[in-house]
């Protein structure tokens, strides 16, 4: 009779290749690989594992409440998963990307996560073309959250602790807003963990492009997630008809068209370009709509 073998459930905090960092119950990380030659976990994925050695080997991943995809030329692969939300981060200065941030609220709306804008540098001049720029966003329900967080961190960490606590938090920004300074903020072991998971992964050069979980209570309730830079988010998996109903300012006018299934761009009697007309759609938003679906439209 063959021997029933227990499996650990743990986390995922890391990866690079096939070698991915997991976390078991007590808090305690295995370097593991993946059984077989597919390799498909991400951070946050629970997984079921068993030690091989003085490392672990990856039996299964546990079904996942949600994905997040990242794209570039030439494929999409998926970087995180099970998250609580998203806190992407723009500034006054650097002048950020409105179709970046525009790609990451699709994502984070189409994978059913919760999302918010921080606004940071709000201590400089320049504030008020940005507040002008996230106007829109501000309108459609998304919270937009000012804050200075290397001139004022106190009043920064009072404000995104209690929006924080108990969940799990994929991190976004471009180069220059100030995400490092967040991290090191409410995190500030990240850095002791970022040298054990590189230690472990041998892989120290692949730091700065690896997805990362930081637990930021002794607790181990509230996390966390670094992924680098300002990545095009992957759209991919989206249909090209649902595309205006992940942007919640189209969405609201879309009921509002003549045909059930109006394009936006060209039919009479569209309520959404009624909408765009009378000002209520803005003229940025609904140019990355059409850039958005144009991309969906040439990869069926």
């Amino acid at each position: 009779m063959s021997k029933t073998v227990t499996l650990d459930l743990g986390l995922v905090v890391a990866g690079h290749g096939r070698h991915y960092i997991v976390e078991n119950a007590e808090g305690v990380r295995l370097t593991c690989h993946p059984r077989g030659k597919k390799s498909d976990c991400v951070v946050g994925d629970r997984v079921r594992w068993q030690v091989s050695g003085d490392e672990g080997v990856i039996e299964h991943v546990e079904p996942r409440r949600n994905l997040l995809f990242r794209q570039d030329e030439w494929k999409t692969k998926s970087f995180a998963a099970n998250l609580d939300q998203l806190l992407i981060l723009v500034a006054a200065e650097p002048v950020f990307s409105e179709s970046k941030l525009a790609r990451a609220l699709i994502a984070a709306e189409s994978a059913g996560i919760l999302a918010r804008i921080v606004l940071n540098k709000a201590d400089l001049t320049t504030i008020a073309a940005a507040r002008v720029r996230l106007a829109p966003y501000s309108a459609m329900g998304i919270d937009v959250l000012e804050m200075a967080l290397k001139t004022r961190p106190e009043e920064a960490r009072a404000l995104l602790d209690p929006l924080l606590e108990g969940r799990a938090t994929l991190v976004l920004g471009p180069s220059g807003t100030g995400k490092s300074t967040l991290i090191n903020l409410l995190a500030p072991y990240a850095k002791a963990q970022v040298g054990e998971i590189s230690q472990a992964l041998n892989s120290g050069r692949h730091t700065t492009t690896t997805t990362q979980w930081y637990w930021i209570d002794a607790a181990r309730h509230t996390a966390l997630i670094d992924s680098p830079g300002f990545q095009e988010f992957g759209l991919r998996q989206i249909d090209a008809n649902q595309l205006s109903g992940l942007m919640p300012d189209l969405r609201a006018h879309a009921d509002d068209c003549k045909f059930y299934n109006c394009s936006h761009l060209h039919e009479p009697g569209c309520g959404v370009r009624e909408a765009l007309e009378r000002g209520e759609i803005s003229e940025s938003r609904y140019r990355i709509y059409g850039e958005i679906l144009s991309e969906l439209v040439q990869r069926r």
